[in-house]
């Protein structure tokens, strides 16, 4: 009888030791990783593929001034504000099966923009594109989370995938450029077509299907009150350039955003399946990885809006050598993203955001230095690379940190608050440093008229001095309130 009490006891062992066993590493999961990072490249290299294009799109269109921005904002926006519903989307149908929809629908999407004859089929072309873009990249982050499970193999993983975050702009610019000079600014949207016909193709028999069981509840009314209120504060924001901060529009359009943002969050709190648990965000170390991801989209974006311009318009620089001058960005930012993979574990999250938010910090406050005849080597050279080694020293820990502890639940939306936050800094950063922009340069013109080139150069100034004092706040937060944690994520199944 003790013998049957200890077999059975044996067994029950057993059986504890086999149900908690961590399932078996995926062995196609690198090939997974580089469909991923492929459909990540796409859809953060098609916020800025088409700024170097935008003025021949502009002339072959006949988009007025006013409207040109709009062939940018219209895809950040509806990206930035769909990103959370499509986490959530992603986490009830499917993230393999929302994957693929993204995948073609941003195909289609493309197509449609690269072919639109009137400007209003661009700007629908280009929201199009952001909201499969909303399908695509949460599904693509959940799916490294839930398929990477070794925390070295994960840490690599995020690595690789925040070099190709941190590195999609510059990117961009080099791909914008060529494709503009050489063939089309059509071809800065047709080129998707083929990249995700071969990603599609490695996607299907190598992707596992993952989700969340159960009935599937969308917060429509949360979707509709986040991407509106994103909306109205990007267009007063907008509104501010030519109708003034103190005008009744643009103070109208603003506090109407901040309205429906208070409604967004008094709805994520009490619906039953909010589209924002603020569970996510409320937790220290992530809430403060998401601020500072928003922090970091608004001093970066006004890095790369400014210097574009001050390249072409000031340097005299072609299209193609605009995106040639961006080149060494995306190489050392993968470079210092891989090898901060290896030193996470080491340092932790805090000590590399610190120095990398101080770092682009620095570096952008240089950018005030620059004359209409600043030397590329001797100043815009190493400020780019000190930018680069900043930021890539800051998006690996950080995608580690705003996903670490994170429920299986909530593997979707938290991995599409990370892109959220990026594109919401970007939207942001774009309309309020244009307006700071445009203003400094109206205010410096009413003092000394006639003296163009030095309105600008001052409008430039104020622009990077306002992003590099976003970006020291970035660090400052990181530094107060990140704990040390062991900084490979968990996620609790």
């Amino acid at each position: 009888m003790s013998e049957d009490r200890a077999a059975r006891a044996a067994r029950a062992v057993a059986d504890t030791q086999e149900v908690s066993a961590p399932p078996a590493p995926d062995p196609r999961r690198w090939v997974l990783l580089a469909v991923v990072v492929t459909a990540q490249l796409l859809v953060v290299l098609d916020a800025t593929v088409i700024n170097i294009a935008l003025p021949s799109a502009q002339n072959a269109l006949h988009i007025s001034d006013a409207d040109r921005q709009w062939v940018i904002t219209a895809y950040t926006l509806t990206f930035g504000g769909l990103l959370l519903l499509g986490g959530r989307v992603a986490d009830y149908a499917g993230r393999k099966r929302v994957f693929l929809i993204g995948l073609a629908g941003f195909a289609v999407a493309s197509a449609l923009s690269g072919a639109a004859t009137t400007g209003w089929m661009l700007f629908v072309g280009r929201g199009l594109q952001g909201v499969f873009g909303a399908l695509l990249a949460p599904a693509a982050l959940s799916l490294i989370t839930v398929t990477f499970t070794e925390m070295g193999e994960r840490a690599k993983a995020f690595g690789i995938f925040g070099a190709v975050s941190g590195a999609g702009a510059a990117v961009g610019a080099l791909v914008g450029g060529v494709l503009t000079e050489y063939a089309s600014w059509r071809w800065c949207l047709f080129f998707n077509i083929p990249v995700v016909a071969i990603a599609f193709a490695f996607a299907v028999p190598n992707m596992r299907e993952s989700r969340i069981e159960g009935r599937a509840r969308y917060d429509v009314a949360g979707a509709l009150l986040g991407t509106v209120g994103l909306i109205a504060l990007v267009y007063g924001f907008t509104t501010a350039a030519g109708e003034g901060w103190g005008s009744g529009l643009t103070l109208g359009l603003i506090a109407f955003a901040l309205v429906l943002l208070a409604a967004f969050v008094v709805v994520e709190a009490k619906v039953r399946a909010p589209l924002l648990p603020l569970r996510v965000v409320l937790d220290r170390d992530r809430g403060t990885a998401y601020l500072t991801s928003v922090l970091l989209g608004v001093g970066s974006m006004g890095m790369f809006l400014f210097m574009m311009y001050y390249v072409q318009q000031t340097l005299g620089y072609s299209a193609l050598q605009a995106g040639i001058v961006f080149l060494p960005f995306p190489i050392c930012v993968v470079l210092t993203a891989t090898y901060t993979a290896k030193l996470l574990p080491r340092f932790g999250a805090r000590a590399l955001m610190t120095l990398g938010a101080a770092l682009a910090a620095v570096a952008v406050l240089a950018l005030t230095l620059l004359e209409p005849d600043s030397s590329y080597f001797g100043l815009i050279l190493p400020v780019l690379v000190v930018m680069s080694v900043g930021m890539g020293l800051v998006y690996t820990p950080m995608n580690n940190v705003a996903l670490s502890g994170i429920d299986y639940a909530d593997a979707g939306v938290a991995s599409a608050l990370v892109n959220t936050s990026q594109q919401i800094g970007g939207s942001l950063g774009t309309a309020l440093l244009n307006t700071i922009f445009t203003t400094s340069v109206a205010s410096y013109l009413a003092t000394t008229p006639g003296d163009a080139v030095a309105a600008t150069m001052h409008g430039y100034h104020v622009a990077f001095a306002v992003s590099a004092v976003l970006l020291v706040a970035s660090a400052v937060l990181v530094c107060a309130f990140v704990r040390a944690l062991p900084k490979t994520p968990r996620v609790t199944a």
